[in-house]
């Protein structure tokens, strides 16, 4: 099977996560959804519980406005430092660059790519699922393009930009079980690998620390590797050398050379 079909194979049973039970969960609700009952007791779906994440960052925003707390980062020079890691997976030979901005906020990477001289001329989208941090990327960047949309409901055509950068998708998980965090984070994924012809770079919190919180996403990346490896590819680089308590994942569709 080649690398194309092998990629749309694993987005199909990636999805079919959202419908598997969470191991050791005595009520036995959905991985993806929550359960809920109505006056007459009967069992109604809610939004995915991953739709959660986007009411804290939400909050955040409506607190601080665009600037790194807005997004729930606590320090500018920490965020210039992701965006400079994420936007390293782009090669340096490269000539133009579609690039996806998933989870992008109000455009926060935008501002850094212009203040610092972009890896090569991007042509630039931003995607959210928050309605409220889209408007406010157009107002900020009234000449480039941003969309409100959940990939997991309606994913992208295959290989529509040549890279997928996602800054802070899943590094918090706030409320969410863990199980449930990693089936939301392996079809994210899946679906952003999906979108790229070249490309992706994600991070996570690490769990080589010496301490963790519960409402970060820690996940191991032997973990990482071995999903990537069985289901996207195993051209996969961890960079975990820029001081913080996270990594970032690059993963290529071919051998970097």
């Amino acid at each position: 099977m080649d690398q194309r079909r092998a990629a749309a194979v694993s987005l199909r049973k990636l999805r079919q996560l959202s419908l598997r039970r969470v191991p050791g969960r005595a009520d036995g609700k959905p991985a993806m959804k929550d359960a809920v009952l109505d006056r007459k007791g009967r069992k109604q779906e809610t939004a995915p519980g991953y739709r959660r994440l986007v009411e804290h960052y939400e909050n955040c925003f409506e607190r601080h406005g665009a600037t790194p707390q807005g997004v729930d980062w606590p320090d500018a020079g920490d965020l210039a430092t992701r965006f400079d890691v994420m936007t390293g997976v782009i090669r340096p030979d490269t000539k133009t660059c579609r690039l996806l901005d998933l989870g992008c906020g109000p455009g926060l990477l935008l501002d850094h790519l212009r203040d610092k001289a972009a890896p090569a001329p991007i042509r630039y989208l931003g995607i959210d699922l928050s309605e409220k941090m889209i408007a406010a990327a157009r107002q900020r960047h009234p000449d480039e393009s941003f969309e409100a949309r959940d990939l997991l409901a309606d994913p992208l055509k295959e290989r529509c930009v040549d890279y997928v950068i996602m800054n802070g998708v899943l590094t918090e998980k706030r409320e969410l079980p863990q199980a449930e965090m990693v089936a939301f984070a392996k079809e994210i994924i899946a679906a952003a690998f999906h979108a790229a012809e070249i490309g992706i770079a994600f991070n996570v919190m690490s769990t080589q620390v010496d301490w963790t919180r519960d409402d970060l996403f820690h996940w191991s990346c032997d973990e990482v590797l071995g999903f990537a490896a069985r289901e996207l590819t195993r051209h996969a680089v961890i960079r975990a050398d820029y001081g913080l308590y996270e990594y970032t994942t690059y993963l290529y569709r071919s051998p970097q050379r």
